[in-house]
């Protein structure tokens, strides 16, 4: 819970705890233990600017929804480490699919190849819908996911409901559900399968706030003007996938990456 300063002196110590938290952020972006091709996509990404917005503090207990290749988790891991917990929603050891079994044993990797960073990293199954229990009740203050509502929204709003039904659980009355992903212009119509990979941020605010939550902002530190949204291929044809390949390449490179939405969402005290 955030402190609340009611002297002088109590105010300038809060914000001299704010300063050391901002300087802890970018001591963990900064860090050399971060794979340099991830770092170098910073300047598309935002992260400094995109977590404080969440109004992620160290000492908070965090859960990264399907944290992929690791990218926020180097960030997360590193900032969280002495103070706070993360936790992440990740792929099932136990799956049938092999892309799952594949992707956790690379994280598992991942984790052990730094325990300076991520000993304390706790792992939890994420496996839709049947597997929604990744951290206990009232437990989280701050959920984070990074373009990965596109991918529920594709197996239907069912299970994208039942996703952000599962963070309003497992946050702390008053906790923050922190979202990014790639925003689709209001005037576009979204297809039900989201082939494009883009989203209408009306659909994500509709969602929460059926799961419970309310809109407590919009940051547009993410936004791309340059960004249509409208490729062959969808969001992929942008970097750093390409996949078109050589096709339009540099207008993609020009483009840079997408135009994304960043909502925060808080769970009513």
């Amino acid at each position: 819970m955030m402190k609340k300063c009611f002297s002088a002196v109590a105010m300038a110590l809060c914000l001299i705890g704010s300063a050391q938290a901002d300087d802890a952020l970018k001591a963990a972006i900064a860090g050399a233990h971060r794979t340099p091709a991830f770092a170098a996509r910073d300047s598309a990404r935002h992260p400094y600017e995109t977590l404080s917005f969440f109004g992620i503090k160290p000492e908070q207990t965090v859960v990264e929804l399907v944290p992929g290749g690791g990218w926020y988790t180097e960030i997360l891991a590193h900032y969280l480490r002495d103070k706070g917990r993360l936790i992440l929603a990740a792929d099932d050891p136990e799956s049938d699919k092999a892309y799952a079994r594949r992707g956790i044993e690379r994280l598992k990797a991942k984790l052990a190849a730094q325990p300076a960073v991520y000993d304390k990293v706790q792992l939890a199954v994420f496996a839709p819908p049947a597997k929604l229990q990744y951290a206990a009740p009232g437990s989280a203050d701050l959920v984070l996911t990074f373009r990965n509502v596109h991918n529920w929204a594709a197996e239907g709003e069912a299970q994208t409901l039942a996703v952000f039904k599962s963070v309003f659980a497992s946050l702390k009355p008053g906790g923050v559900f922190g979202v990014v992903d790639h925003r689709l212009p209001a005037n576009r119509e979204q297809d039900a399968k989201v082939g494009s990979g883009y989203l209408h941020e009306a659909y994500v605010q509709r969602l929460a706030e059926s799961a419970g939550f309310k809109l407590a902002g919009k940051s547009e530190v993410n936004a791309n003007p340059r960004d249509s949204a409208d490729h062959q291929n969808g969001v992929w044809a942008l970097p750093p996938t390409y996949a078109n390949k050589d096709k339009d390449r540099a207008r993609y490179e020009a483009i840079g990456e997408s135009d994304r939405l960043t909502m925060k969402f808080v769970k009513p005290q």
